[in-house]
């Protein structure tokens, strides 16, 4: 189950980071960078709950899509931002260091 979650999430994260902006205003200063810190600590929660021993992993492959994703960003109209992959970072490992901690005390109360 976790995997499915982790996928789906990567998929909207995907469509929603590198279809083209509508032109206009992008909201209040900030909210970009608070978007990419939720979404990406989202990505990374399902797998550091399932395995909480190997947060520290799913923490850097989620950035690594971040990356990924920071790259191609030119190619389809969107900007690439330095500021975009450290929220990512942020978000990946602070989400998953937390859902790792919540696993393993489900894991504790659960035996």
């Amino acid at each position: 189950m976790a995997r499915f979650v982790t996928l789906i999430l990567a998929l909207v994260i995907a469509a929603l980071t590198l279809i083209p902006h509508p032109p206009g205003p992008q909201g209040p200063p900030g909210v970009d960078k608070l978007l990419h810190f939720m979404a990406f600590a989202a990505l990374a929660m399902p797998m550091a709950y399932a395995r909480p021993a190997l947060w520290r992993a799913v923490a850097l492959t989620v950035l690594a899509y971040g990356g990924v994703i920071e790259i191609v960003q030119p190619f389809v109209g969107r900007g690439a931002e330095w500021a975009d992959l450290l929220a990512d970072a942020l978000g990946a490992f602070g989400g998953a260091y937390l859902a790792a901690q919540l696993g393993r005390l489900r894991r504790v109360r659960g035996q």
